[in-house]
C-alpha cells in the first residue's frame, strides 16, 4: 500500500506546473494544512472557513492551505462554483514544489476514523520521501475526540456550548455523530457520552448516522429519562451540512430523526443547525491541538 501511495503521488507532482522548484535554497518555510471532509453547501462551508480564519491569525508565519478528503464534495463544488479545492495529496505537492519544508497537516474531522486513516497514509508516504521531492518533517495533528483527554475537552466545549439550553431541567440534547462502521474510533462517541454524563448525566444523548449508538438506541436511553420533555437536535460535526439538514433535521424526509422521534411520541422538539466549526471554543481546542504537537516536536 506505501507503495502504490507514494507511486501515486509522484504522479501528482508531474501533472503540476512547476512553480519554484523546492528547497533550492535550504530556506526552512513552514505550512499548515487544514484538512476537511468538506462541504457543497456554502452555508456550512462558514465553519470551516472559521477554523482557517483562527489559524491562519494564530500562526501568521506559516503558510495555511486547505484541503477537502471527500472527492464527490470537490468535483461538486467545481462544477457547480467553479472552486477547486485539492485533496490532501495534491495539496502536500503543491506546497512541495512551492518550497516549503515544514508541513503540520490539521484535520478537523471528530474521530479518528477511516478519512483520518486515509490522511495519515497520505502523510507518512510523504513524510519517507527524501530529497527535492519530499519535506524536512510532516507531522498530523489528532482528531478532536481522541482519546479520554479530547472526549474531556469536547465535553467542556459541549457543556458551554448548550448552557442556557440545560438550565431547563427537563431539556435533553440530542447530538447527530457521523459515524465509522467496523472501526475501533466509533467507540470515541462511547467515551464523550460518558464524559457528558460526568458532567450533565441523562441530558445528552450522541447518536451516529452510519454506525451505533443509532437513532433507535437514542429513543431507548430517552425512555429511562421520562424526566425529558423537550429535545434539542444539534449536529456533532464541523459542519452542519446535508446530514444535519436531512437525516437530522429533514421535515420533508420520513427517515429523519426529527419525524422519527415525533412518530414515537415526542412533540416538542426543536433544532440548533449549527457546525461545530463555528464554535469559538473549538477553534481554541484545534489551535491548541496545533501549538501541543509544535511542542512535542521541538522536545525531540
Amino acid at each position: 500500500m506505501q507503495k502504490i501511495i507514494s507511486a501515486f503521488i509522484l504522479g501528482v507532482f508531474i501533472l503540476i506546473p512547476s512553480v519554484s522548484f523546492a528547497h533550492g535554497n535550504n530556506e526552512s518555510k513552514p505550512a499548515i494544512l487544514v484538512v476537511s471532509f468538506g462541504t457543497s453547501l456554502p452555508d456550512a462551508r462558514q465553519a470551516i472557513n472559521n477554523l482557517v480564519y483562527n489559524v491562519k491569525n494564530e500562526f501568521p508565519g506559516s503558510e495555511v492551505r486547505l484541503a477537502f478528503t471527500s472527492n464527490i464534495i470537490r468535483r461538486k463544488i467545481l462544477k457547480e462554483h467553479g472552486e477547486s479545492i485539492p485533496n490532501p495529496s495534491q495539496a502536500l505537492a503543491q506546497l512541495n514544489d512551492e518550497g516549503y519544508t515544514h508541513v503540520t497537516i490539521v484535520p478537523t474531522h471528530m474521530i479518528p476514523g477511516e478519512e483520518f486513516d486515509e490522511v495519515c497514509e497520505v502523510a507518512s508516504a510523504f513524510g519517507s520521501m527524501s530529497g527535492k521531492f519530499g519535506f524536512e518533517s510532516v507531522n498530523v495533528c489528532s482528531p478532536f475526540l481522541n482519546g479520554v483527554k479530547g472526549c474531556e475537552s469536547v465535553a467542556e466545549i459541549l457543556m458551554k456550548r448548550f448552557e442556557s439550553q440545560l438550565k431547563d431541567k427537563e431539556t435533553g440534547i440530542i447530538l447527530m455523530g457521523h459515524g465509522t462502521p467496523e472501526h475501533f474510533a466509533n467507540a470515541q462517541y462511547l467515551q464523550l457520552q460518558l464524559a457528558l454524563n460526568q458532567r450533565a448525566y441523562g441530558r445528552f444523548f450522541i447518536g451516529t448516522v452510519e454506525s451505533a449508538p443509532s437513532i433507535n438506541d437514542v429513543m431507548a436511553e430517552l425512555k429511562r429519562n421520562p424526566g425529558i420533555k423537550k429535545l434539542i437536535l444539534s449536529p456533532l460535526m464541523i459542519v452542519a451540512g446535508d446530514h444535519a439538514q436531512n437525516d437530522l433535521a429533514g421535515k420533508d424526509d420520513p427517515d429523519s430523526w426529527l419525524n422519527i422521534l415525533k412518530s414515537n411520541g415526542w412533540k416538542n422538539i426543536d433544532t440548533y443547525l449549527v457546525g461545530l466549526g463555528e464554535d469559538k471554543n473549538m477553534a481554541h481546542e484545534l489551535l491548541r491541538k496545533i501549538h501541543a504537537l509544535n511542542e512535542s516536536e521541538d522536545s525531540k
